[in-house]
This record gives structure tokens, C-alpha cells and sequence, in this order.
């Protein structure tokens, strides 16, 4: 399914009509400045006390919401009996970083694609997934770029992702041409809400004051609430129906439930077109 095929809508003079931001006339959601910054930020994705630390917490709260929203809304291709109840089940991972989701994945059955535009971060995530002797395609390209090949899955996941693109809607619009047409697909997408709280303490506490994210890690105007993120989504193609909220924990780092005031995640499914 080409990338152009689903409505992706422009006011006058190129702004984006969900987000009122400048958009580019070739629909690319790369952020030239949010890549070089990722890859500056070297190699070692999986120290789990380094700078990635905050991501390798937040990766089994990642994990248990998508479980949960894949059995149910497709709660026939999970089997519960199985060391591998994610058998059958193709996935791909929009900016995968390292392989921090897409490990786990995986090793649940899934035949994974992870995709990100930082070669550092690819050739990171490659190198663990042959030490771990993973059968994970990694590959150096951009979702859109990805969709315009035709690539179609059952499962498409952006976790913590979009409050780096250059486009929201354009961004979504390729995750939604990235779902199987027939299933429907899933989309799952996690990210930071954006509001006074979320600012102090996603991107000032967490970067300067307890270094759980590499400083200059986020942008604070690319932060989106959860009503600007359904109405991007529905305008795209994707049908959001649960949003919960992920809030600190002292016992595990993260956990999920309540308002999404700081980080969320959503799911629902991709509307065929």
C-alpha cells in the first residue's frame, strides 16, 4: 500500500492542519537534529545503568500493556498455553533504538522488523540480537519509506517515538499504511503527555536533575496530550480506543494506570481504508 493512499490533510502554505506546524512537501517525518542527537548518544543501548536506563524500566510496562491490548482486540492470535503466545504474529517497531522492545518481543514468537533512522542504534540492536541468537530484521529506514514498499504487519508499535518526529500526522498516516488491511491491524504508541508536569519532570527532573535520560533527549514543544494524539491518530487512520496513563513507581520504576499525566500509552485498531 503506497505511502500517499490514505489522507494526509494540509491547510494553505504547507502547516500541518492537526499540529499548525511547518510540514515538508516530501511528507518525511526524520528529524535530521533528533537523529544526530541519537546517535551522539552512542552505542550502548543496553547498559541498563546507563544513560537508556529510564527505557530498559519502562520496557516490561511496555510489554504487559501491548499483551493486554493484543488479546483484547485480536484474542485469537495469542496462545495463552505457550511459551511463545506470540507466535504467527508480525510486528514492527517504529524507532527501535537498540532492540529494547523488540527483543522481548521476539523472544515471545514474534517475527519482529525493527526499523530507526540512527545506524549507531541499528547496528547496536543487530549486534545483540545475533549474540542472542534472535531472528530480528533491522533495518536503516524510515516508516514511511518502509510503507511505500509495500510492508504491511499485524502489529504496528511506536513507543516513545513520536515526540522525536518531524510530523505527527504524516508519522501516523505511515503507521496506518503499515497495518495489514484484512485483520484489522493494531497500533500501539506510547509517548509523554504534554503539560506543566510532564515538562518538569520527563525532561528537566529526568535529564539534569536524576539522569534517567540522556540530557537534550527530549523536546518539550514536541511533547502531544492525549486528545491532540486520538484526533491526529483518527485523521491517519487509527482508531485509538484506550489510553492509561504510566506513572513512577519506587518498586519497578514504572507502572501502568491512572491519568496520563506524564507518559502514556494508547491502542486501537487501523481502520482499513
Amino acid at each position: 500500500m503506497p505511502f500517499n493512499k490514505r489522507n494526509h490533510r494540509f491547510g494553505q502554505e504547507g502547516f500541518d492542519i492537526m499540529t499548525n506546524a511547518k510540514v515538508n512537501n516530501d511528507h518525511t517525518t526524520t528529524d535530521p537534529d533528533e537523529i544526530a542527537r541519537f546517535d551522539k548518544m552512542g552505542a550502548d543501548w543496553w547498559d541498563e545503568t546507563g544513560i537508556f536506563r529510564a527505557l530498559h524500566r519502562l520496557t516490561p510496562v511496555r510489554m504487559r500493556y501491548i499483551k493486554h491490548h493484543l488479546a483484547r482486540l485480536r484474542p485469537d492470535s495469542i496462545n495463552r498455553k505457550s511459551s511463545t503466545p506470540l507466535a504467527g504474529i508480525s510486528a514492527v517497531d517504529i524507532g527501535c533504538g537498540g532492540g529494547l522492545l523488540a527483543e522481548p518481543l521476539a523472544r515471545l514468537g514474534a517475527n519482529v522488523t525493527g526499523i530507526d533512522m540512527s545506524k549507531v542504534a541499528i547496528d547496536a540492536a543487530s549486534a545483540h540480537a545475533n549474540a542472542a541468537n534472535l531472528p530480528i530484521t533491522y533495518r536503516l529506514i524510515s516508516a514511511e519509506d518502509l510503507a511505500g514498499e509495500g510492508a504491511q504487519f499485524d502489529m504496528v508499535i511506536a513507543s516513545e517515538v513520536i515526540e522525536h518526529v518531524a510530523d505527527r500526522v504524516a508519522f501516523l498516516t505511515a503507521m496506518a499504511n503499515l497495518g495489514r488491511p484484512d485483520l484489522p491491524a493494531i497500533a500501539i504508541i506510547t509517548t509523554i503527555s504534554r503539560n506543566i508536569i510532564a515538562t518538569v519532570l520527563a525532561k528537566y527532573a529526568a535529564e539534569y536533575l536524576l539522569r534517567l535520560a540522556p540530557p537534550g533527549a527530549h523536546d518539550a514543544a514536541k511533547f502531544i496530550t492525549p486528545k491532540t494524539l486520538r484526533g491526529a491518530a483518527k485523521a491517519a487512520g487509527i482508531d485509538i480506543d484506550d489510553i492509561t496513563g504510566i506513572r513512577p513507581s519506587l518498586l519497578s520504576g514504572f507502572a501502568l494506570g491512572g491519568p496520563p499525566v506524564m507518559n502514556y500509552a494508547a491502542a486501537g485498531l487501523i481502520q482499513p481504508e
